[in-house]
């Protein structure tokens, strides 16, 4: 089974909306924006782990790197408390996460 990074982009962005509930028209942008740019990044981190390149624990280290650059950006938007911003990206960074482990159990 292939990482399909584009489906995994759009859960995860489903993630910050379901997390983030009614201000999502004000996170919507500023969310796709970040994930796009981080596009390949993240990509490659996940490569990286599925080929073994890379040990779970570097993963999750990279991980919660993305996780902390995420609630920087989601902290630009005002509106949005410190805890609304760290819940969206956790959610989102999970999504990532379960992919990986589960591409990696198969």
């Amino acid at each position: 089974m292939n990482l399909d990074i584009n489906e995994v982009l759009a859960d995860m962005l489903n993630a910050l909306k379901i997390s983030v509930k009614d201000d999502w028209g004000l996170v919507k942008s500023t969310a796709n924006t970040f994930l796009q740019n981080r596009k390949s990044r993240l990509e490659l981190l996940a490569t990286m782990r599925l080929s073994g390149d890379i040990d779970n624990d570097f993963f999750l280290k990279r991980l919660e790197d993305e996780n902390d650059l995420l609630v920087s950006e989601l902290h630009t938007i005002a509106i949005i408390n410190k805890i609304t911003a760290q819940n969206a990206a956790n959610a989102a960074i999970q999504v990532l996460e379960k992919a990986v482990e589960t591409i990696l159990k198969i």
